[in-house]
Order: C-alpha cells, then structure tokens, then sequence
C-alpha cells in the first residue's frame, strides 16, 4: 500500500525552487526516506538510484570528478540519459562521507541534476566529513507518520477536512477522538500504518515491531565504539520503555552502569533517532536554552513501538482517555512526537519546563515557541485547578497564554491562578497536536484578556 506523506509537497517545493541545492534526507531507519523518494521520482523524465551499502555502487565515489561519477553511473545502470530532468538517488550515503563531501560539486558543477541523498545513521557519518558542504546542501528531516498523515493514509477525506479547520468543528470530535485512539495504539511507523490499512488485524503488525526493534538492536555494531558500549546500549532499549519519569544516568535501569558511560550511550542513540533526550528549560521568554545539568526525560521513536514494548495495546483498546494510561505518559509521548514531526527543515528539539527550588518544584509538560512567546503545554485532563505547574509559568511570564491537550472538546477559557492571574487556556483534543502552530497563533490573534 502506498502512503501519502505531507513531506511530498516540501519535495515538490524543493524541486520548483530557482535555488535549488543538493537534498539530504535525514531520519530514522524505517521512517519512509527511501519509499517517498521512489515516489517522487515520478515527476522525472529520468530516475537513477544508488545504495552505498553496495560496495560496487560506493566506489563510484572514489573518483573525484563529478562528471566521471555521472558516465560511471549511467555504465554501471545500463542507462542513456537524454534530454529532459533527471533525479539521481544515493541512499544510503553515511557509508561514504566522501560522498557527502562531493555534494558540493554537484551543486556548483551540474546545478541541472536534482539530486537527493538520504541514511539513517547520517548524525554519525557527518563528524567523519572533513569539508562538509555547509550552505551548499538543503535538509529534510522525516519522521514516521503524525496523525494528520495517518488520516490520509486511510484516505479519510472528512477527517483530513475537519482537522484542517481551525477552529475543528464540534460535530467532528468524537469521530477524530476515536481515531486518534487508533493512531495511538499503531504508531507511525510506515509499514505498521500499510499493514493494519491493508488488513484491519492488530495481531499482524506485531511481527513488525519486533523486526524494527531487532533492526534497531542491530545498528548497534554500526554506531558503537566497542563491544562495551554494545552491551549498554542494549541495556538502556530494553531498560527505557519502563521509564515514566526523569532518568538519572547513573544505574539506569537498575544497572551498575556509571553514568558516563550511559551518558555517552544514550547520546549516540539520540543521534541515531531511536531514543531522544528531551532535557528541560527555565526559560519563560526566548529564546528556549535546554538546562543539560537537570535530567532529562527519553522520547522514543515512535509510540507504538514503545506500546509494544510495554505490551499496553491491549489497555488502550479499552480506555477512553489516554491520559488514563502508564500514568499519562503515553498521552504525553504522543503530543511531542506530533510536534517533532511537524519541523521538516530542521531536527526539531522539544523541551518541558521546569522551576526547581528549595521545597518546591514545577515541571510544565511541554512549551512551544510561537513568535516572540513561549507557551506552555500541559497534556492532562481535570480542571485548572489541577494545572499547579502551569499557574506557576503564567504567574511568572510576560504574556496570558497557555494550553492544555486532553480527550475533551475545543474550547477557550479566561482563567485566573490560584494568586489571581489571569490568563487564557486553550483547551485541544489530543488529535490536533501538529496544529499546534496555526492554533497558537489563533489563540494569540483572536483572544485577549
């Protein structure tokens, strides 16, 4: 089954652009990079594909003049290239960083290719380029499916209108709600999504997510420094889905592990995009500046993989708010993946906030820059009086605005704090979390105090 990205219009995008430089795709293995390329490569006269994780196809790159790479290409695949455009292909680039450097050439010597590039472990092979063609290069970034392209994968037309409507429309919620329920047993991974489209059975994707974790596990040799920092890493995917809070590196997972070496661990797992490290800000205004001496909390891929992980599949079958699950984790988890999915141009890096005082302290789930504020997030449901660490933002930034994702109906409320402050909270559903921007500046345009 063939799924429908939102990237494919940055790709459209890219290739209409006057300016138009050599793009490198960057993400997780098994996000989709490879697949969208191939259906992009329809809109080409001419498509040429290489994988340099074959030895034959990366030691074209050993030539150092471009237009010789090009003949080698064209003998290599048996092609005649004529008139018209031509996509050239190299996936799989991080297995030569001298390739990665040559991207330059091609964007200075032969500006009429469109040329993309793509990998899965790029982070590491980056530090190996000598002269990276900084400024010569454009970046897309991938992530598995979000929710809005999840609705288009199963073609769901009103959905897809209703979700584009801002503010959603009341008669949508509870079909959206629902759907999203189902989004958040699955996950995004593009062959989990193919799957249960095709076949409407659970059972079938579990075989999947064991493969992706066995494939992950197995880019351990790749990445790692020594047999050591192996057995860590193998220790911390296994240890990491049973953590709900902040981590201390020292003994994670109940290990004897130093902290160092966990540190240095799960930092090579960031740069693989398999499990992020979300650290904290103090900031209240821009620009947000993470606080890497307070202890993060670990994001994973995807959520359904983390799901799997848990074994918690068969909970979210039966629950009606999510929040409800592994102590609202999974809720949370949810919202900043769709945030991180929706920054193609650039890694994006979620943080919460925190105020760590003596005696006391507050932790906000999540806050989003939109313009010149920082807006907190929390992902919970009850009433605001329950909202103690986002009344501890508000009472201390320069401007009204906050919002919370829960299970219940869109709405605007003007509140105060318990000190009296007012403020405006826009209530959303789970479900428009990569709205998160046009909401943001709709709450800010249209409500004052």
């Amino acid at each position: 089954m063939e799924l429908n990205r939102s990237a494919y219009s940055v790709l459209q995008i890219w290739k209409d652009s006057s300016n138009r430089k050599p793009l490198l795709i960057r993400g997780a293995r098994q996000v989709g990079k490879t697949t969208l390329v191939r259906q992009f490569a329809r809109e080409f006269d001419h498509y040429l594909e290489l994988n340099l994780e074959k030895d034959k196809e990366k030691s074209l790159f050993e030539l150092d003049d471009i237009n010789s790479i090009l003949n080698a290409v064209y003998l290599l695949k048996g092609k005649t290239i004529g008139k018209g455009s031509l996509l050239l292909f190299i996936d799989e680039i991080q297995e030569s960083p001298k390739a990665i450097a040559l991207l330059r050439y091609f964007y200075e010597e032969r500006p009429d290719i469109y040329l993309i590039a793509a990998g899965s472990l790029l982070e590491f092979a980056l530090k190996s380029v000598a002269s990276f063609p900084v400024g010569r290069v454009s970046y897309l970034y991938l992530s598995p499916l979000n929710f809005e392209e999840y609705l288009l994968a199963f073609k769901n037309e009103p959905a897809i209108k209703a979700i584009n409507t801002v503010p959603v429309p009341e008669y949508a919620h509870t079909g959206l709600l629902n759907i999203f329920h189902e989004y958040a047993l699955l996950g995004g991974m593009p062959e989990v999504v193919a799957n249960f489209a095709e076949h409407k059975n659970i059972s079938f994707v579990t075989p999947i997510y064991k493969e992706l974790w066995r494939a992950y596990k197995d880019d351990f040799e790749k990445y790692a420094r020594n047999e050591s920092e192996r057995k860590i890493m193998r220790h911390i995917i296994d240890a990491a889905p049973g953590e709900t809070d902040r981590i201390k590196f020292e003994g994670f997972g109940q290990s004897n592990y130093r902290s160092r070496e966990v540190g240095e661990a799960l930092r090579a797992l960031d740069l693989a995009n398999v499990v992020r490290l979300i650290y904290p800000t103090k900031a209240i205004s821009p620009p947000i500046v993470a606080d890497r001496k307070r202890r993060p909390r670990l994001q994973f891929l995807d959520t359904g993989m983390l799901n799997n992980a848990l074994s918690i599949q068969g909970e979210i079958l039966q629950m009606n708010d999510i929040n409800d699950l592994h102590r609202g984790k999974i809720a949370q988890h949810l919202v900043t993946q769709q945030l991180i999915s929706i920054e193609t141009g650039d890694r994006y890096q979620p943080h919460f906030w925190v105020r760590e005082e003596k005696d006391t302290s507050s932790e906000v789930d999540l806050v989003y820059q939109y313009g010149k504020y920082i807006v907190p997030i929390e992902v919970k449901s009850g009433k605001q009086g329950k909202l103690r660490s986002l009344h501890q933002f508000i009472e201390r930034a320069d401007h009204p605005y906050a919002i919370r994702m829960h299970a219940g109906h869109f709405n605007v409320e003007k509140v105060k704090t318990p000190n009296g402050v007012p403020y405006l909270l826009m209530n959303m559903p789970y479900y428009l979390a990569t709205k998160t921007p046009e909401y943001a500046g709709y709450l800010i345009k249209n409500y004052r105090l």
